[in-house]
């Protein structure tokens, strides 16, 4: 798990001159999508999309970078199968604290790409007919990319897609949101 972590480190130094060309500036953002998994739990493989949700804020030391930390919550998926007529239930779900970097590129008066990655401290649960079978945690990576139009100085809207490893099952998010800047 420490090489994981490791990769970020690396990159937040080499970024560092970048950080100190501009003023500082604190930023909040929320978004809500769409995420989605395919995922085998006790044989049965459970391939559903959810309503996601993201709260973070971070630090803007530049127009190319800033750092963030947050909350993102996948939703619940969930699969109904039947076994022999008796009908089973499989709830997935997982949520956790994230913490990265992002890295923009403005190409245009009111437009920027950005790409972010960190790591992703997480937690889930994974139920049969309302028991708990699983309760796995961990610290894995995340990565995206995204699309950032400017409506003033301090207010933007985002679109963007995100991947995030989680022990091995893959989560990916589409979301859309919005960003104040202080």
């Amino acid at each position: 798990m420490h090489c994981k972590l490791l990769a970020p480190g690396l990159i937040l130094g080499a970024l560092f001159p970048a950080m100190a060309c501009a003023d500082p500036g604190f930023f909040v953002s929320a978004s809500v999508g769409q995420s989605e998994l395919s995922e085998s739990f006790d044989g049965f493989d459970v391939d559903d999309d959810s309503t996601a949700w993201r709260l973070s804020a971070g630090w803007r030391f530049s127009d190319y970078f800033a750092l963030e930390g947050g909350y993102h919550n996948f939703g619940r998926f969930e699969e109904e199968f039947d076994i022999d007529g008796a009908p089973v239930r499989v709830s997935l779900k997982a949520d956790g604290f994230m913490l990265g970097g992002v890295g923009s590129l403005p190409v245009g008066e009111r437009v920027d790409i950005f790409g972010r990655a960190g790591a992703f401290f997480w937690d889930g649960d994974a139920d049969l007919n309302g028991v708990t079978r699983a309760t796995p945690e961990d610290g894995n990576l995340y990565f995206g990319l995204g699309v950032r139009f400017g409506l003033s100085e301090r207010f933007s809207i985002t679109g963007d897609g995100s991947r995030y490893d989680l022990d091995g099952t893959t989560g990916t998010v589409f979301s859309l949101g919005a960003e104040l800047r202080f």
